[in-house]
């Protein structure tokens, strides 16, 4: 796969936890061998990869407000605003862009469709979770707005809802997405 660096940008999707989450369990065991041990290992190495290529690295980041958004009367509290911080795997720089939101989709009711536009970008490399939920309807939007899409399988997580198996071949039937591991896009970012 060919990534044309310069019309290409990493949107990561609610990689974020509770302020002062060092992703250690319940019982206070931090287990690498855990599924979202390595997914959010997998994400921070993903953000790397994109800064050492010079990638412009978006963060779409659930904010929601308790009593207004609709999404917590289906999913409970989460995602707070001023509650929640990126992921302590994931290093941001200087001049990566975070992004609010209020619902599923990065795009709906924010400014991310105009700052990939400002940017330059017609091609979006996503990570993140929940596959089929954040991820999914970050994506569907990202193909109506004409975007191309590569998702990076082992950088992403379900937890909520489907499968993983059936969230990446919705990706690949329905949007054209091109699927890739953390290793398959660090030869293509080469």
């Amino acid at each position: 796969m060919h990534i044309e660096k310069d019309r290409t940008a990493l949107i990561v999707i609610d990689a974020i936890g509770p302020i002062g989450d060092d992703g250690r369990r319940e019982d206070g065991v931090y287990d690498p061998s855990s599924f979202m041990d390595v997914y959010r290992r997998n994400v921070g190495i993903v953000v790397d990869l994109c800064h050492e290529a010079g990638l412009p690295v978006l963060f779409l980041n659930d904010q929601h407000i308790p009593g207004l958004d609709r999404e917590l009367e289906l999913w409970g509290e989460h995602g707070i605003k001023d509650r929640m911080a990126i992921i302590p795997e994931v290093k941001v720089w200087e001049g990566d862009l975070i992004i609010p939101k209020r619902r599923y989709s990065g795009f709906f009711q924010t400014d991310l469709d105009l700052t990939l536009r400002e940017l330059g970008i017609d091609t979006l490399i996503a990570v993140g979770a929940d596959t089929n939920i954040c991820v999914l309807h970050t994506l569907a939007d990202a193909y109506f707005n004409n975007y191309r899409t590569v998702v990076v399988e082992d950088a992403t997580t379900t937890f909520l809802c489907g499968t993983q198996e059936a969230g990446i071949e919705h990706f690949v039937k329905c949007f054209g997405s091109s699927i890739v591991s953390v290793e398959e896009l660090k030869s293509s970012l080469a």
